[in-house]
């Protein structure tokens, strides 16, 4: 468990008794970047291990509670107040979805369009169109599919490396990383589990019609990594190998290749990653981590709050995060600092 983890469920209790007028007081910034997945009331078999994704009804409480006491603002927008420094007289939200899930365009864009909010959804090419699985949601699903079936619970003990626990062979699926997740298609292989298929019959990922509907609509398409890797476990070379790739697919399809986010986090990408990738491209705007509150020695990456942490309430996420930032700043550790 981090130390942030920690931290919040220590505060929340206490934060519970304040109201967030009494927190708004202490914003560091005048905008917030939000970033959330996917919404749905549906057991979603890809992803129920990996983030605790809102339900329809949670998604529109975050959204009534953030239109009380934020202005949502567009890309265009967004742009305008960082570059000519405007302030604004309630602090801004733009908001933002990550890894192109399908659910964006059934569920979400229809709640968003009800209420007049703006969102960019920060996509991996070469996952559209469902074609292939990322590799995370593939772990979701192998271990979806072992906890419901005895069978497949004793097939997994004899995978190699693999023991009769249950509980630790789950783990070791979930914690396999990006560098190695060929050997995700080899326990599938193994357990007999079919990802094509399953994309077949459950698309996860948007399609291009959806994307240039998205387009045409008004809502933002941009930049998240070719495949989404983890940039730490990548070479300078492979991190911006795999961005260009993504930024090159997104201005062929004219979609947004002034942003782009990080898949994961952008820790411990020093600054010759992000001099290189805005010389190779100069119309990138702004670059987007998930740390949370906390400022940027490279200024133009800019951290965003996650918002489907635990299950706390957007609004309890914010008081957190103002809180642990103030804390932070006591400590002179409150910046990210890159070499």
């Amino acid at each position: 468990m981090s130390f942030k983890t920690q931290f919040y469920r220590i505060a929340n209790p206490i934060n519970k008794r304040f109201s967030f007028e009494k927190f708004s007081q202490k914003f560091p910034f005048q905008d917030l970047i939000l970033v959330y997945h996917l919404v749905s009331d549906t057991d979603l078999k890809h992803a129920k291990h990996l983030f605790p994704y809102r339900s329809e009804k949670q998604f529109e409480r975050d959204l009534d509670f953030l239109l009380k006491h934020f202005d949502f603002i567009d890309w265009e927008t967004f742009l305008r107040n960082k570059i000519e420094k405007v302030k604004t007289k309630k602090p801004t939200i733009l908001l933002t979805f990550d890894d192109g899930y399908s659910e964006f365009y059934d569920i979400i864009v229809p709640i968003l369009k009800r209420k007049g909010i703006f969102a960019i959804n920060f996509i991996n090419p070469k996952f559209i169109d469902n074609h292939e699985m990322m590799w995370r949601n593939k772990a979701s699903l192998i271990v979806s599919e072992i906890i419901d079936n005895e069978i497949l619970q004793n097939k997994t003990s004899k995978f190699k490396d693999f023991g009769s626990d249950l509980k630790t062979n789950i783990n070791s699926i979930l914690k396999i990383n990006f560098k190695n997740k060929n050997k995700l298609d080899d326990i599938a292989n193994h357990l007999e589990i079919d990802f094509n298929n399953y994309l077949k019959k459950n698309p996860v990922y948007l399609t291009t019609e959806q994307l240039i509907n998205l387009k045409n609509e008004g809502f933002g398409i941009s930049s998240h990594g070719w495949n989404h890797p983890l940039y730490n476990q990548l070479s300078l070379s492979e991190q911006l190998k795999n961005t260009q790739k993504s930024l090159d697919y997104m201005k062929e399809n004219q979609f947004l290749n002034d942003s782009f986010a990080f898949p994961f986090t952008d820790h411990l990408v020093d600054n010759q990653f992000f001099d290189n990738i805005s010389k190779q491209n100069p119309e990138l705007k702004f670059t987007f981590g998930s740390a949370g509150l906390k400022l940027d020695s490279y200024p133009k990456n800019l951290q965003r709050i996650p918002i489907e942490t635990e299950n706390y309430s957007a609004e309890e996420i914010l008081k957190n995060e103002i809180l642990y930032y103030q804390f932070l700043k006591k400590l002179n550790k409150n910046k990210i600092i890159r070499s």
